[in-house]
């Protein structure tokens, strides 16, 4: 799981992860990943519009967003 995230960081991908809460509860967010370290990471989690740690084990799954772009005409 940890090399999925150091992609998504390095590609600068916005991803939703399935996440095990400390209480066991699962729930599904969207963040986008800005820093790696040890068995943990930092991210932007977009429903709190604030910056938050999560720790690796505690990921379930990882999709990436894939993002419409339009054009403008």
């Amino acid at each position: 799981m940890k090399n999925s995230i150091v992609k998504a960081m390095q590609y600068g991908q916005i991803v939703n992860v399935m996440y095990m809460a400390k209480d066991g509860q699962i729930s599904e967010r969207k963040i986008k990943v800005i820093k790696v370290y040890g068995e943990s990471f930092q991210a932007y989690f977009f429903l709190r519009n604030t910056k938050r740690t999560f720790k690796i084990d505690n990921v379930l799954a990882l999709i990436p967003v894939k993002r419409n772009d339009s054009a403008v005409i």
